[in-house]
């Protein structure tokens, strides 16, 4: 097998699309793209379309308000798009994440940014597949917990530079 062949054999299946719409941290779109890859794979989904869209903190305000009617800045949001093609696949939808607030976050919580980061990446995903923590008694908590145990879940590799930039 050629290396091409090789590293198509490891893409995700679908199409997982990258929107960075933030300035203040670097983010590096392949980690982004074979950690949702993998995570597609080990919850046996279909080939599909994904988005993760990057924002600031700003924008998710003001998102999670217009569309939730929640007037604070949150650390992930997700919108299913049941029906839609796009990329030649079913989209699964879009998961929006304020690196910022992620890193407040794992700032106050003692927990390493990058780890927030991908709690994140799983917690999106999982509310796309239909769970939620509101009203499921613990199901998308165990689910998440378990994905985050595993490997490659568990790994340090960097999702995202979560130093701001100057």
């Amino acid at each position: 097998m050629s290396d091409a062949l090789a590293e198509r054999a490891k893409l995700p299946p679908g199409e997982i699309q990258i929107l960075n719409l933030q300035r203040r941290f670097k983010i590096h779109r392949a980690r982004i793209v074979s950690f949702c890859g993998a995570l597609l794979r080990t919850l046996k989904q279909p080939a599909q379309t994904l988005s993760v869209v990057l924002v600031s903190a700003r924008r998710i305000r003001s998102m999670n308000r217009q569309y939730l009617g929640r007037d604070y800045a949150t650390d992930v949001l997700s919108f299913s798009y049941e029906g839609v093609v796009m990329e030649g696949f079913p989209f699964l939808g879009e998961i929006i994440i304020a690196p910022e607030v992620a890193l407040q976050q794992a700032i106050r919580s003692g927990v390493d940014p990058e780890r927030e980061f991908r709690k994140l990446l799983v917690h999106g995903m999982l509310h796309l597949l239909g769970y939620d923590h509101e009203t499921d008694r613990g199901r998308m908590s165990r689910a998440q917990a378990g994905l985050l145990r595993q490997r490659p879940f568990d790994q340090p590799p960097a999702l995202a530079d979560m130093r701001a930039r100057r």
